[in-house]
């Protein structure tokens, strides 16, 4: 591709709203143009990286043995409201009618209508397992798109659904789409860490993200620094904490069970200081407001150690029907029959729901609220009450980890992959069922798998750039070799150019030439931008015989002779 040809106009700046490097570069670098917020259309250099990721990923697929379909973007809204998904995805499922006032939506995902089209063809264990899978556009209704590529409303997505006669079986196709997923990235040349995740609006009972490790990713994984345990904060676990060993906890610990004045004493900090006390010993209630399917709320309860902070999607998984948690205010505290600031597990009003985290199980002396303004029970026995345990707290650095006991460090990462253990969650309400060997209907095992074709062009790049601009890997880049000639009007440095681009064509290397009639600093500057591989300069030391290959990666610049640099790139890029 010759530079002059090309649809390729560089700026010099991005953006006010483009924070990131990716968001930053890839603008200026003319491989996206933003539309709309969270739209982008994909301009020829970005098409080729979006195209690349995507053969990298059908390639690894096809060969675990999956099986490419492209289902209608529109979707029916009746399946959603069978699968009773439309209420956990809220606004950020775009509905609408047809001129026939027929309601459909703009499909985020397609776990409904896979399994409408399975359901349609697939009625007996002898046609089990099946892996189909799509790469489509989706749409989300995003409250807040940002970072560019990273957090849009319209994206390119591969979404996969195995279909299987047993949870065996499904959880064998599990573990190999997280081999096959591995393999994806893995090509791409990313740092990654696959990690334990919330399965959020999809569903399922267990699941794992594929996080690419970077400054810039909004997700904050926790990592053991001393084996491979890692898992989203929204999902992290840790060992059980001790008890810390202070002389005056010992006996402030020991007071036998009763009501003591605490006078405006209404936050965790007060409570420690009044007695003198670690908050470890100490139980905190957060309340707050779910909102459940049918639009209906209702004040919970969640009880941890005042050491501890509450982790809200953990909280928001621990309430059956709940959609939603919100802040919740004194006087809607009042009007359920609680005392703020002095909210405790005993003596609640007979309807309210508590439930407590569960390292605080059989937890014998402890100082919590007694429901009574100016008051706080010490020395209360948790066993003494009949109470609902489940894991609640927030992981912290410096916790230790529940596989290995080593000690847990945060990172920040950008989820690209996800893969999800569905079980029945779809098939059961969609009435999607097979005959087994026995001759009796049951529901579809299933599985879904996802990765975000378009998110990873910009988490490449936030991976793998400098101040300079983009550095491609390999396998992602739009060309692997671009060919600066220094000045196109001088005739011996053209040819040789030119020269060098018809034999690496020959090669089957994909070449980008650079024969605008620009200043030579300009030209390096957009190799810098863009990140093509590696550079090849033709300049004045053509007369000489010579031109330089330069690395993107670490612009070191390396003198070869003209008739060598064709192998020499070939062996670069391993050819």
């Amino acid at each position: 591709m010759r530079f002059s040809k090309a649809f390729i106009y560089t700026k010099k700046e991005a953006p006010s709203e483009a924070t990131l490097p990716s968001h930053k570069y890839l603008i200026r670098g003319c491989y996206i143009q933003s539309v709309g917020a969270g739209l982008y259309n994909f301009l020829p250099l970005g098409k080729r990286v979006l195209d690349k990721i995507r053969n990298v990923a059908k390639e690894e697929l096809d060969k675990a043995g999956c099986l490419e379909v492209d289902l209608a973007f529109v979707t029916p809204l009746e399946l959603w409201e069978q699968s009773g998904r439309v209420q956990k995805y809220g606004k950020e499922l775009l509905k609408f009618r047809d001129r026939k006032d027929n309601s459909f939506v703009l499909g985020p995902t397609h776990e409904e209508m896979m399994v409408n089209l399975v359901k349609s063809y697939v009625n007996s264990y002898k046609q089990l397992p099946i892996n189909l899978y799509q790469i489509k556009t989706k749409f989300r209704d995003e409250i807040r798109p940002r970072f560019g590529l990273l957090r849009g409303r319209e994206f390119l997505m591969k979404d996969g659904y195995s279909f299987h006669s047993s949870t065996e079986d499904m959880k064998r196709e599990f573990d190999l789409m997280e081999k096959t997923y591995s393999n994806i990235f893995r090509r791409l040349g990313l740092d990654f860490r696959i990690v334990e995740a919330d399965s959020g609006a999809i569903g399922g009972s267990g699941s794992k993200e594929f996080m690419v490790l970077a400054n810039s990713g909004e997700d904050t994984l926790v990592i053991c620094t001393n084996c491979d345990y890692g898992a989203n904060i929204e999902a992290a676990k840790r060992a059980k904490r001790k008890a810390p060993l202070v002389a005056n906890e010992e006996e402030a610990v020991s007071m036998t069970f009763g009501k003591f004045h605490t006078p405006e004493v209404k936050t965790i900090e007060q409570l420690s200081e009044f007695f003198h006390i670690n908050p470890f010993y100490t139980l905190k209630i957060v309340a707050k407001k779910a909102i459940f399917e049918d639009g209906s709320s209702k004040v919970v309860l969640f009880g941890v150690r005042g050491s501890d902070d509450l982790q809200e999607v953990k909280a928001l998984n621990a309430i059956d029907g709940a959609i939603d948690l919100e802040e919740v205010s004194e006087e809607e505290l009042k009007e359920a029959g609680f005392e703020p600031g002095f909210i405790g597990p005993k003596d609640l009003p007979k309807d309210a729901i508590l439930i407590v985290d569960k390292e605080l199980e059989n937890e014998r002396l402890i100082i919590a609220g007694a429901n009574e303004k100016d008051y706080h029970y010490v020395g209360l026995n948790l066993n003494d009450l009949d109470l609902e345990y489940k894991d609640l707290v927030e992981v912290k650095e410096g916790d230790i980890c529940p596989k290995c006991g080593g000690v847990l460090k945060f990172s920040k990462g950008i989820e690209v992959g996800h893969i999800f253990q569905l079980g029945t969650r779809y098939s059961e309400p969609l009435d999607a069922k097979f005959l087994d060997e026995n001759g009796k209907l049951k529901p579809f095992i299933m599985g879904t798998y996802g990765i975000g074709i378009s998110r990873l062009v910009a988490a490449i790049v936030e991976q793998h750039h400098d101040s300079k601009g983009i550095i491609w890997t390999k396998e992602s880049a739009p060309f692997e070799v671009e060919i600066i000639i220094s000045n196109i009007k001088k005739e011996e440095e053209n040819k040789a150019g030119f020269e060098i681009y018809e034999e690496l064509i020959k090669e089957g290397i994909e070449v980008l030439i650079d024969d605008r009639k620009e200043r030579f600093g300009f030209k390096m500057s957009d190799f810098e931008l863009i990140g093509i591989p590696y550079g090849i300069i033709v300049g004045k030391k053509i007369k000489d015989g010579i031109v330089e290959i330069v690395d993107r990666k670490t612009l070191n610049k390396e003198e070869v002779k003209l008739q060598d640099v064709v192998e020499k790139i070939k062996g670069y890029l391993d050819r």
